[in-house]
C-alpha cells in the first residue's frame, strides 16, 4: 500500500516549488515519482502536425514535470502536511474478519480518508 495515491493533496516540501500544494495526478512507485498538478511547470518542444480538420498541434507546451516522492508531505484534513503511516484494523465482513492497512497520519493518529 502506497503512502501517496492518485488524487491526494499534497505540500511540496523541498524544491522550486517548495510550499506549493496541489493534487496528485500521476504516481511512478518504479521510479519513486510523483506528477502534481501545478507543481515543477516546464516547457516541452512537441513537433507540429496537423489534425483531420486542418488545425495545428504542438509547439511549446508547458507540462507538470515528475518530482520525487520524498520531496512531497501529505496534506491532512485540517491543512497541514502530515507524516503517514499505518495501522492495521481488524473488520468483520459477512462473517469473516479480516486484516486491512489503513493510512493514518502520524501527528494526530486519524485515519486520512481523502
Amino acid at each position: 500500500m502506497a503512502k501517496i495515491k492518485k488524487g491526494d493533496l499534497v505540500q511540496v516540501i523541498s524544491g522550486r516549488d517548495k510550499g506549493k500544494q496541489g493534487h496528485v495526478l500521476k504516481v511512478d512507485p518504479r521510479r519513486q515519482r510523483v506528477v502534481v498538478e501545478g507543481v515543477m511547470r516546464v516547457k516541452k518542444h512537441v513537433k507540429m502536425g496537423t489534425t483531420d480538420r486542418g488545425g495545428t498541434t504542438g509547439g511549446i507546451e508547458t507540462v507538470e514535470a515528475p518530482i520525487h516522492i520524498s520531496n512531497v508531505m501529505l496534506v491532512a484534513p485540517d491543512g497541514k502536511p502530515v507524516r503517514v503511516g499505518f495501522r492495521e484494523v481488524e473488520v468483520e465482513r459477512d462473517g469473516r474478519k479480516k486484516i486491512v492497512r489503513e493510512r493514518i497520519g502520524r501527528r494526530g493518529g486519524k485515519e486520512i480518508e481523502l
